[in-house]
């Protein structure tokens, strides 16, 4: 099983570095791969969670492409991604239970789902992820990736 860090957390949320490029290098240094939200607006790039806050260029996306998990926040994000056809692992939603990623995996939100091998699970919390009984899913999206390997190491998990 993989662990995601979300928006390059990795010991509990960081709303003030969420989604900045270096942070999200950060994470990329340590061995994870990171979901990240992404805009394409007025032929320009931006990472950001609820407004456009940090501009990027697509060489790099391109650069980071194997390690991320790209989260489209608009329509126009996706449509380039698949223009561009870098083979970049990317999704859209809003507030579905699940959703078909770019590479075939599920992410899922409702984990009364029946989940397998090919679903990927947003963990946020250490509550959510001591919670956690499921099977040996794809991988586990967290802002928490320290504690969430030491956890699911302890249940055989990971």
């Amino acid at each position: 099983m993989k662990i995601i860090s979300h928006r390059g957390n990795i010991r509990g949320p960081r709303p003030d570095r969420e989604n900045a490029p270096s942070y999200i290098d950060c994470a990329i240094k340590l061995g994870l791969e990171v979901e990240i939200d992404l805009r394409y607006m007025e032929e320009k790039y931006f990472l950001g969670h609820d407004t456009p806050d940090y501009e990027v260029s697509e060489r790099w996306l391109r650069e980071r492409k194997d390690s991320l998990w790209i989260h489209c926040k608009n329509l126009s994000a996706s449509n380039r991604l698949q223009e561009l056809d870098m083979g970049a692992l990317f999704f859209c939603h809003t507030s579905d239970p699940y959703i078909l990623t770019s590479n075939g995996c599920l992410w899922v939100h409702d984990l009364s789902s029946d989940l397998t091998s090919r679903c990927i699970v947003p963990l946020m919390d250490k509550g959510s992820l001591e919670k956690f009984r499921g099977p040996s899913t794809y991988a586990i999206c967290t802002d928490e990736v320290e504690f969430g390997k030491y956890i699911l190491r302890a249940k055989g998990l990971f």
